[in-house]
């Protein structure tokens, strides 16, 4: 998989994308990373990006030869192409999965007041990370590409690793424990501890379920 993410800030994806199951995964070249400086691609003199809005408001909109020109420049076949806005469709674990079969991926992440209503031409999917407002969508690609990359065959030691996620299941995760045994008065259930994969996998669902049904009861409703 190649992602691209197209922003003014591309130092800010340097730590994220340089740490952990992020860095090991462009290290074994499963996933390779794409930072894209779209100012580059101005058509103005001093490589001016934004402009205030017609009609008049608060703020200033991206321009749309920017953004235009850089994709130009990528000139992918078939790219999943996201606008990261908050009037997007939220983002969850079913999305995740579908872009994790992607060969490329490409994030616009705006600043400033929003961006001209033409570039929305270009992309397939327009995503947001939760109902409230960032000051732009670096740390919500970040996010997207964390949840993404780590469902991507090969990339976690274990595959199975991910399967029994919160949601991947429709569910939130059961319980874990490990050493000591018992804790500050606290103890391990002794179902895990008698070795009966039957009954240890029961309990594990009986606990998701009741786990999600006081925490996130409206995923059963689904």
């Amino acid at each position: 998989m190649n992602i691209h993410y197209l922003t003014l800030f591309p130092e800010m994806y340097e730590g994220v994308l340089n740490t952990s199951i992020l860095k090991r995964a462009k290290e074994k070249g499963i996933v390779d990373y794409n930072l894209i400086n779209f100012r580059d691609y101005s058509e103005s003199k001093h490589n001016k990006v934004d402009d205030y809005p017609y009609g008049g408001g608060a703020g200033m909109v991206l321009k749309p030869e920017p953004v235009f020109n850089a994709m130009d420049a990528l000139d992918l076949a078939n790219p999943r192409v996201i606008l990261m806005c908050p009037q997007g469709q939220p983002f969850d674990q079913k999305m995740a999965e579908s872009l994790s079969g992607e060969d490329d991926i490409v994030f616009i992440c705006g600043h400033y007041e929003g961006y001209d209503e033409r570039i929305r031409t270009l992309v397939t999917d327009e995503v947001s990370i939760g109902d409230y407002v960032l000051t732009g969508g670096e740390l919500a690609s970040m996010t997207m590409t964390d949840a993404v990359v780590r469902l991507i065959p090969g990339v976690l030691s274990r595959e199975e690793s991910h399967q029994e996620d919160s949601f991947s299941t429709g569910m939130l995760e059961h319980p874990h424990y490990t050493r000591p045994r018992e804790y500050r008065g606290m103890e391990v259930p002794d179902v895990l501890l008698n070795g009966n994969h039957k009954l240890i996998e029961e309990w594990r669902h009986e606990q998701s379920l009741l786990r999600t049904r006081e925490r996130r009861p409206d995923l059963l409703d689904d």
